[in-house]
């Protein structure tokens, strides 16, 4: 079943169609929450910020990339259509490729436990998006471990090689927000696909979108806070 998504809100307004599904597809709020908790991860505990960044940019383009373009080839639903796979195959590999180059250096520098997380993403990332196996690991669940729980938690090994007894908190808020997002998402796309009245879709929109930039404005202030050592 083919979908055309992009008069949804993250979509910009501007453009060719082209360019306008090429920024959809990457889905930047979703993904901009994702790489946020990666963040949270590094700045739970004590972080350099060249590894902040590695990891932000690794769960930008294993999450925002890679997966995306995957469950655009995989899903039983075409969020945007019809699109060539090669192409989508190409860029999915690569980002993943440069994703995953960037993590094992780390954990062979000196963040081994890295390297356990990666193999479960990666499971994740081909067994949802693909929706292999029947789909059984396209749900919530597996939603909240891979995008919510994971991020965090790799975020602070790759400062420390070790979860922080600030990262479990900081997980459990992770995974609650992740399963509201999950949720509010899921139904606002069934309202988008129905055609149901806009104020039904405004209420969803309004959720996704204070979800995403309190996520966004917060991970900003925790880096400022933690940056000039408040906390």
């Amino acid at each position: 079943m083919t979908q055309d998504r992009t008069s949804e809100w993250f979509v910009p307004k501007f453009g060719s169609r082209n360019f306008r599904i090429g920024v959809g597809i990457l889905f930047l709020p979703y993904t901009s929450i994702v790489t946020s908790f990666a963040i949270w991860g590094s700045l739970s505990g004590p972080f350099d910020l060249d590894r902040l960044v590695a990891i932000g940019v690794i769960y930008f383009l294993a999450i925002g990339v890679s997966a995306h373009c995957l469950d655009a080839v995989g899903g039983k639903t075409k969020p945007w259509g019809q699109l060539p796979k090669r192409k989508l195959w190409t860029i999915a590999l690569l980002a993943l490729g440069v994703s995953f180059g960037l993590g094992i250096y780390y954990a062979l520098l000196d963040v081994f436990f890295l390297i356990p997380i990666g193999i479960i993403e990666g499971f994740f990332l081909f067994a949802y998006n693909l929706e292999l196996f029947n789909g059984k690991f396209h749900n919530n669940i597996s939603t909240v471990v891979s995008w919510g729980v994971l991020p965090v938690f790799a975020g602070s090994i790759i400062q420390t090689n070790m979860i922080q007894p600030e990262t479990l908190i900081l997980a459990g808020i992770s995974a609650v927000t992740t399963y509201v997002l999950i949720v509010n998402s899921r139904k606002y796309k069934i309202l988008m696909r129905s055609g149901s009245s806009n104020e039904s879709i405004q209420r969803k929109e309004l959720i996704l979108k204070t979800i995403t930039f309190t996520v966004i404005a917060a991970t900003v202030a925790f880096f400022v806070l933690r940056n000039f050592a408040v906390l």
